[in-house]
């Protein structure tokens, strides 16, 4: 057996312990939602709906995504071996991977979300994952929205306390006992006859939301690292 193979098999072993640490870790975060009617609407009024989130700011969203666990949100998750081990965590936390990528089997990927959307109406999806850049917003998520219809709802994570990864996008993990606050965005829909151009012209659109609405939400919270 290979070094990476034990490793693997290590970590893979080592899944139910560090879901119930990681548990353990998210309740010690205080929470607040703000606007969290827009959610409920969305999901009772619109259909389907695909919640946008940068990958920095991933962490706090998902101990806020578990109170949705009975809609079973969708999440794309790399393809990577260490996508296999984030895919077995997040089942673990209720959400339903779906393995791709914008860089690897995003064609795939994307029928993939088509499909489970027609069963599950709530998707979250990191918009400028897995390896960045940092606050791009990728166009597979206007094709998400374009194709099954749902709606893009903006979601804005900020916090007062946290530590900042070396990763490419340093990434945000919270301190304990930090305030942490999600609010949610007004919808945004997609026309389903949009062209090529029409595309781009969203996609930049909603990126221009979503950093304005974070740049708010940390002036708000406190928050005056650089990131």
């Amino acid at each position: 057996m290979g070094i990476w193979q034990a490793r693997y098999l290590l970590l893979y072993r080592l899944i139910p312990a560090f879901y119930y640490l990681l548990r353990f870790y998210l309740s010690l975060l205080r929470i607040r939602v703000v606007d969290e009617e827009i959610l409920l609407g969305c999901l009772a009024d619109c259909g389907r709906v695909i919640v946008a989130v940068w990958h920095q700011r991933f962490l706090p969203t998902l101990a806020y995504a578990t109170k949705f666990r009975n809609f079973e949100p969708i999440v794309m998750i790399s393809q990577s071996r260490d996508g296999e081990l984030a895919a077995r965590l997040a089942e673990r936390f209720g959400l339903v991977p779906v393995r791709g990528s914008s860089t690897r089997g995003g064609a795939t990927a994307l029928v993939a979300i088509l499909k489970a959307l027609k069963k599950n109406q709530f998707a979250v999806h990191i918009v400028d994952g897995p390896a960045g850049p940092k606050g791009i917003v990728k166009p597979g998520l206007i094709s998400m929205a374009q194709l099954s219809g749902a709606v893009i709802l903006p979601l804005f994570v900020s916090v007062d306390r946290a530590w900042i990864m070396g990763s490419w996008d340093r990434f945000l993990v919270p301190k304990p006992f930090s305030k942490v606050t999600i609010e949610l965005g007004a919808p945004f829909t997609v026309p389903q006859d949009l062209d090529p151009a029409g595309n781009e012209q969203f996609r930049t659109e909603i990126e221009k939301r979503l950093s304005e609405g974070y740049a708010k939400a940390d002036l708000s919270s406190g928050w005056d690292q650089p990131l």
